[in-house]
């Protein structure tokens, strides 16, 4: 289990990631936080992405540790909890990746 931070402007909370599989083309993981999170990511032709087939959303990402485009896309299909969670799970999953 992978513990993490997050924080907007007013407040602060902590994440999960519970479960890590590499599938070699592509990854799964659940975050645990405010909600829970099922998350698909990896790498295409045109670069990274994420699917939350629980929201029905995905998106293009830019490198994982790019916190500032990442959190602007992820806020605007998820909401800003979920959008900073997710963002900051992927950063902290990076080095381990």
């Amino acid at each position: 289990m992978i513990e993490f931070n997050c924080t907007n402007t007013s407040e602060t909370w902590t994440g999960k990631i519970n479960y890590l599989k590499d599938y070699g083309n592509h990854y799964e993981m659940r975050i645990e936080s405010r909600s829970g999170i099922d998350v698909i990511f990896g790498c295409s032709s045109a670069g990274n992405f994420v699917c939350v087939p629980n929201f029905n959303v995905g998106c293009h990402l830019a490198h994982l540790k790019d916190k500032f485009w990442n959190q602007e896309k992820l806020t605007s299909i998820l909401g800003e909890v979920d959008g900073i969670t997710l963002t900051e799970a992927l950063y902290n999953i990076y080095d381990l990746l």
